[in-house]
């Protein structure tokens, strides 16, 4: 009975280190011994939609040209989350080996791209770790997102074989290995420590020295090139680009509205949102119905200020299709599905629209009350800016216009709340002073102002 009991306590604990150790038996992708071409792909910068693109195209070239191995060159202290996903998704599903030269940092979404990578290579001197999800100002965010941080830590780490308990302490404090870091500390490698733990597969110093190392010396080196187009495109749809266009187009809009006839502001506007969904649209973030979207939210803010009186149903419609189809068009999704989607996302998506909108409307107020209130001096010789003191005698008063109080007429234009009415005859401009009143519609004038006529239906005198 010992010896059956001893039999299985040894299964046990055997099964328990084959499942505890699965993550090393992980298979990697394998590297031709006539290795010819390999492809470098810089990300010496910010993770962000740019470098997204930039790995994506890198992909596609590489495989164009046949490469059997693509060298990720990173120098980076992290960036955006869902930007690093995607990128890692490119990475693990992609045919052809990748591997990752470290020189000198990995931080925190560059942490997560190096360990979704075949091989892991580091100069002396590098770093690895401090993954955890944080804010704009560097304040860590809810555990929720820390959660789903350390998934995507444990999942990248098991399906290259490295310990999938040492990637989440990249994220989390509380995880606590023996021997290697205790339960207050974000875990962050050196180069030699990487490789004692099986995070790194060697130090060196160039990609040409990785090569050497594995005798391939043979293999030509191609280094992406992007095209003026591609460069372009990656600037445009940088966060922070996206913003500004943002301000430019509800800035744009809002001076549009406050100038009479068609001008300079909203030909920026439309520049600025041409400019905005172009390549957005052209990377498959934009879809039509998000563009659509806009322009539906324009033309519904368009009718409220110009063809209803008020600011109403149509006003506000208007501003959440604005604010709706410009925060989805910066989120990767597919057609109305949702579902890959992480929360933050949306969040950072809808946080940049609104601060940017926000902004402008600030700072078209202050513009328009800078250029407005008084004449600037470079504007001298074409504006007027002569006062007519009516101490010198100037007036505007009129006594035929005074008289007219009480009379009665009927409206030429829809007023709304300035247009055109029939007064004994005659055609006077005037304002409406309560509400709209349509064309045909019988008036009163109620009073005379600074050359102005202000009327009323004159079915309102009983109510009055």
């Amino acid at each position: 009975m010992k010896k059956i009991l001893s039999l299985v306590f040894l299964v046990l604990i055997q099964s328990h280190l084959i499942g505890g150790e699965a993550w090393a038996r992980v298979q990697k992708k394998p590297i031709s011994a006539k290795l010819e071409k390999v492809f470098v792909i810089d990300i010496k910068e910010e993770i962000a939609p740019p470098v997204r693109r930039k790995v994506q195209k890198g992909f596609e070239q590489a495989r164009k040209i046949n490469a059997g191995l693509i060298i990720l060159h990173m120098n980076t202290y992290g960036g955006m989350l869902d930007a690093a996903d995607s990128i890692r998704t490119i990475i693990l599903t992609s045919e052809i080996p990748v591997w990752v030269f470290i020189d000198n940092n990995a931080a925190s979404a560059g942490a997560l791209i190096s360990i979704a990578c075949d091989s892991i290579f580091m100069r002396p001197g590098g770093n690895i770790g401090a993954a955890t999800v944080v804010d704009q100002t560097g304040k860590p965010l809810p555990d929720k997102y820390q959660s789903y941080m350390r998934s995507m830590m444990r999942s990248t780490a098991e399906a290259k074989g490295r310990d999938p308990q040492i990637a989440q302490a990249m994220v989390d404090p509380r995880i606590s290995i023996p021997g290697l870091i205790d339960s207050t500390m974000v875990l962050t490698f050196t180069t030699s420590e990487a490789i004692k733990y099986g995070f790194c597969e060697g130090e060196v110093d160039n990609i040409q020295d990785i090569l050497n190392k594995y005798n391939l010396t043979s293999a030509q080196i191609i280094k992406q090139e992007l095209s003026a187009i591609d460069k372009i495109i990656g600037f445009l749809i940088h966060p922070i680009v996206s913003g500004i266009l943002i301000l430019i187009i509800i800035g744009g809009i809002y001076f549009e509205l406050q100038t009479p006839g068609i001008g300079f502001p909203l030909g920026a506007a439309v520049v600025a949102a041409i400019l905005y969904f172009a390549p957005l649209y052209l990377e498959g973030l934009a879809q039509h119905w998000e563009i659509l979207l806009f322009i539906l939210g324009v033309i519904l803010l368009a009718i409220e200020i110009f063809a209803l009186p008020g600011f109403g149903v149509a006003g506000i419609s208007g501003i959440l299709l604005i604010i709706t189809g410009l925060t989805l068009s910066l989120v990767d999704n597919l057609g109305f599905n949702f579902q890959g989607l992480i929360f933050t996302q949306l969040i950072q998506a809808f946080f940049t629209v609104i601060i940017a909108a926000f902004t402008a409307l600030i700072l078209s107020l202050w513009i328009s009350k800078k250029i407005f209130s008084r004449p600037l001096p470079i504007l001298g010789s074409i504006a007027l800016d002569t006062v007519q003191d009516k101490k010198e005698g100037y007036s505007i008063a009129d006594n035929k216009y005074a008289e007219m109080v009480g009379k009665l007429g009927h409206a030429v234009t829809l007023l709304r709340p300035a247009g055109k009415v029939s007064i004994d005859g005659e055609i006077y401009d005037a304002i409406a002073s309560v509400g709209h009143i349509e064309k045909g519609q019988a008036v009163i004038v109620t009073r005379y102002e600074n050359a102005q006529l202000f009327v009323r239906k004159q079915m309102d005198k009983a109510n009055e």
